[in-house]
């Protein structure tokens, strides 16, 4: 054995030791949460991927093959085309909110929160993790939709932009919400709750498979302050080039609304808010 010298024992670092620090953002934790994410709905492709794009087809064939004789073109545009992307649009907001929101709940309950939580990664960084893998589900379930809808309505492309800022906003708007609503959630009945009484019926009265401008006072009126109305309708004018709301007001108020959803997100991470207590 040889002796420790003085010299050498001065340059041991004292004390426990220290949480390894990154400067700025820690990219290599977000791109892992990342694809954590990815990697987890995509092994049960044929739950997270292949079951809404069936779901979309039946709905097609009820309202779209069965009553396509009974339902006029509305402002000149074959109702086909009208409801396909509408129905796009709602695969891509339920899937983008079911992925973030299950991880989470099914972290607590089955307490692998650590996974996520002893890693160095800060309120920004977990934010980023699960809204961009929550949006990836939302817009590959969404693309896979698209293509699988095309034979019952082929659709053009009247505006590239809104289509791609639309589908981008949904998914990241509805992953933050689903983040939030997984952190909330204490059990998989509160976050039915959430889905069945909040998520669906703005949905479906989002005007999906309607005009809203057909809709009674104050039904119509209400509408417009529904985001989900702004979302399906920016989306649908990128494939008809027509949209009964104000475009500005919708990009606008997506990109606001993707702005305080973030903030929120950030804030519930970093207080730990049910899921460090």
């Amino acid at each position: 054995m040889t002796e420790t010298t003085p010299a050498l024992i001065a340059t041991r670092p004292a004390g426990l030791p220290q949480p390894r620090r990154y400067p700025g953002v820690n990219w290599i934790g977000v791109q892992t949460l990342y694809l954590r994410e990815v990697r987890r709905f995509w092994k049960v492709g044929a739950q997270t991927v292949a079951a809404p794009v069936v779901t979309t087809l039946l709905y097609m064939l009820v309202f779209v093959v069965a009553l396509q004789d009974a339902r006029p073109p509305l402002h000149g545009t074959p109702f086909a085309l009208f409801v396909a992307p509408g129905l796009i649009m709602m695969a891509v907001l339920n899937n983008a909110f079911a992925n973030a929101s299950s991880s989470l709940i099914q972290a607590k309950i089955m307490g692998t929160a650590t996974d996520f939580l002893t890693p160095p990664l800060s309120p920004l960084e977990l934010t980023l993790g699960f809204t961009l893998g929550a949006a990836t589900r939302g817009a590959v379930v969404g693309l896979v939709t698209a293509v699988c809808v095309l034979p019952f309505a082929p659709l053009g492309v009247a505006n590239v932009f809104a289509i791609v800022w639309f589908a981008l906003a949904a998914s990241f708007i509805m992953g933050m919400t689903g983040v939030l609503a997984g952190l909330w959630s204490e059990k998989f009945d509160h976050l039915s709750a959430v889905q069945n009484f909040i998520v669906m019926p703005m949905t479906f009265l989002s005007g999906t498979f309607y005009l809203v401008d057909n809709l009674p006072e104050p039904f119509r009126s209400l509408s417009r302050y529904n985001p989900f109305f702004y979302l399906i309708d920016g989306f649908r004018y990128g494939f008809i080039g027509h949209a009964e709301s104000n475009l500005t007001i919708g990009v606008i108020g997506s990109a606001v609304l993707m702005v305080v959803m973030g903030v929120v997100c950030w804030r519930v991470f970093r207080s730990g808010w049910r899921l460090k207590s």
